[in-house]
């Protein structure tokens, strides 16, 4: 894959500067989860899944926008300052970029839901003692398991715990990783997607 270009004092444009900042951050959650799985802290693991989603759903959400509205949405991000809807002052929220990638893949906005459950303080960070995947319906409770035994190979039929579907998590962080390369490739070459062409 080719690397954007580090040295200091280098013109970058916004886009790339973008790119780079994403595939650093990518390449960290990759070296956080192995330590994390080491470490056996499993809330945190689902965390950095959650962040390589958000990465990806933000990726996905900006090549399928018009040049001009990607490069507005690209500089405001670059800026420091939060998305608007288009035509409006109005903040987009992170739900309305998980429904986009809902309208996708499924798969998505299951695991981004969980994470995010993760990442506020609930009765989930208590996974040593009760199963945190009671909380969710058991069509998503499906499709988690789905996901990872088509894509992962496991965990085996009758074994649809959380503490069944951690050691999977470094695999599945793995997999986000790799297509949200690949939706860097799309905007490093500037391109515009449909967005059901992206999936």
């Amino acid at each position: 894959m080719n690397r954007l270009p580090r040295r200091r004092g280098e013109c970058m444009s916004n886009r790339d500067r973008l790119i780079r900042a994403i595939r650093d951050r990518s390449s960290e959650h990759g070296k956080a989860m192995q330590l994390l799985a080491d470490a056996k802290l499993a809330g945190q693991m689902v965390a950095v899944l959650r962040q390589e989603l958000d990465s990806m759903v933000r990726s996905i959400y900006l090549i399928a926008q018009p040049l001009e509205r990607r490069n507005l949405l690209i500089d405001a991000l670059v800026n420091g300052e939060k998305w608007t809807r288009e035509g409006s002052r109005a903040k987009v929220t992170d739900r309305e970029l998980v429904d986009f990638a809902r309208n996708l893949q499924g798969w998505a906005q299951n695991v981004y839901k969980f994470g995010c459950a993760f990442i506020h303080l609930s009765i989930l960070h208590d996974y040593n003692n009760s199963d945190p995947l009671e909380h969710l319906t058991s069509n998503e409770r499906s499709e988690l398991f789905e996901y990872c035994r088509f894509y992962h190979s496991g965990p085996p039929a009758g074994f649809e715990q959380f503490t069944d579907l951690v050691p999977y998590f470094p695999k599945v962080l793995e997999k986000i990783s790799a297509n949200l390369d690949c939706y860097l490739e799309v905007l490093e070459r500037n391109e515009v997607q449909k967005p059901e062409d992206i999936w």
